[in-house]
């Protein structure tokens, strides 16, 4: 499966240096990537770009919602696309994320997150 075949990845992430090094690695992994600085910017994204399967967002971030708010409007308005969320916070609960969504404490490894994602990309197959 090539990246034009593979969901697209929406990677939000305020932090610039972080969403880069997410961006590479996603990239590098095969999948088309789109970012996003806040979540109002995701959801400007994801109305204009149908292609994206795949949201990889951060919990902290300035704007009217966080991630899991911003997770949450994602699986009430598009329902099949695939929420992976990680955080540093320590002590989250995890039964405020949206049902089905993937959970990666940070620091995660490139490893851990591509793996993630090629399995839900055979989902797609």
């Amino acid at each position: 499966m090539d990246s034009n075949t593979r969901p697209a990845v929406l990677i939000v992430e305020d932090e610039p240096l972080i969403r880069m090094d997410a961006v590479d690695m996603i990239t590098e992994a095969g999948f088309r990537t789109y970012e996003a600085a806040s979540a109002d910017e995701a959801i400007a994204l994801m109305d204009k770009h149908l292609d994206i399967g795949i949201l990889f967002t951060d919990i902290d971030m300035p704007g009217t919602m966080d991630g899991v708010k911003l997770a949450a409007y994602v699986r009430d308005r598009w329902p099949p696309v695939v929420i992976i969320i990680a955080s540093g916070a320590v002590g989250l609960d995890r039964a405020t994320f949206p049902d089905g969504a993937s959970f990666f404490p940070k620091p995660y490894t490139a490893r851990q997150i591509t793996a993630s994602l090629h399995e839900i990309s055979r989902q797609f197959g």
